[in-house]
């Protein structure tokens, strides 16, 4: 089992910023891509920003140049940091990670619980 815990998130003026932690933990062997993901009220979760085990990062076009995603590998952490936040941005943020876990290394595919970040004057 891999659990992931978010933290970070809250309520934010427009035009403000906010990082968000996700920590891994259980057994496994190797993280491969970390990601974040966030769901607005009424419409589908959707992809923010994805993380390889490299470093390799790619962003929603929604959220290129104020987002910025990384990882501490060493800490089975990755974060979400956001700038320039707009009312838009307002949804829950969820984490995922996926590679292998276990006694027998297999794959694996966990989220963690959500965080709430809602952008408001």
């Amino acid at each position: 089992q891999v659990q992931l815990v978010e933290s970070g998130g809250g309520l934010v003026q427009p035009g403000g910023y906010l990082r968000l932690s996700c920590a891994a933990s259980g057994t496994f062997f190797t993280i491969n891509a970390m990601a974040w993901y966030r769901q607005a009220p009424g419409k589908q979760r959707e992809l923010v920003a994805t993380i390889t085990s490299l470093g390799s990062t790619d962003y929603a076009d929604s959220v290129k140049g104020r987002f910025t995603i990384s990882r501490d590998n060493a800490k089975n952490t990755v974060f979400l940091q956001m700038t320039s936040l707009k009312p838009e941005d307002t949804a829950v943020y969820y984490c995922h990670a996926d590679g292998l876990s276990g006694v027998f290394a297999r794959p694996f595919g966990s989220w963690g619980q959500g965080t709430q970040v809602t952008v408001s004057s």
